[in-house]
């Protein structure tokens, strides 16, 4: 991890059902500090996408991008991952509420 405050973390994939689902969580908010002690981000969130094997990211329509919701904040890293590992399954199987693979598969992408 960088040394600057508030860098993000590696992005993590996971195959699933044909897709790959990219997540990053994301620190959130202020830095808890104790002395002697490296500050670490209070609270995490993450970021996601949902692609095609292979497909490149930069290009528009490529993927579905996701995100967590307003205030929604997890305790570390890990929490924040495993949420988004869990929208992103729930994108790749048509139970999101809001968000489908569809484009990607009737697109050809």
């Amino acid at each position: 991890m960088s040394e600057q405050p508030h860098a993000r973390e590696a992005w993590h994939q996971a195959d699933y059902e044909g897709f790959e689902i990219h997540v990053c969580p994301v620190p959130k908010d202020g830095e808890k500090t104790a002395p002697g002690v490296a500050a670490t981000p209070a609270r995490y969130t993450y970021e996601g996408y949902v692609c095609h094997p292979g497909a490149d990211p930069a290009l528009p329509g490529h993927t579905v991008p996701f995100h967590a919701d307003g205030e929604e904040s997890f305790a570390s890293a890990d929490d924040a991952l495993h949420e988004g590992l869990h929208v992103g399954r729930s994108i790749v199987e048509g139970t999101h509420p809001d968000l489908s693979v569809l484009g990607l598969v009737t697109s050809g992408v």
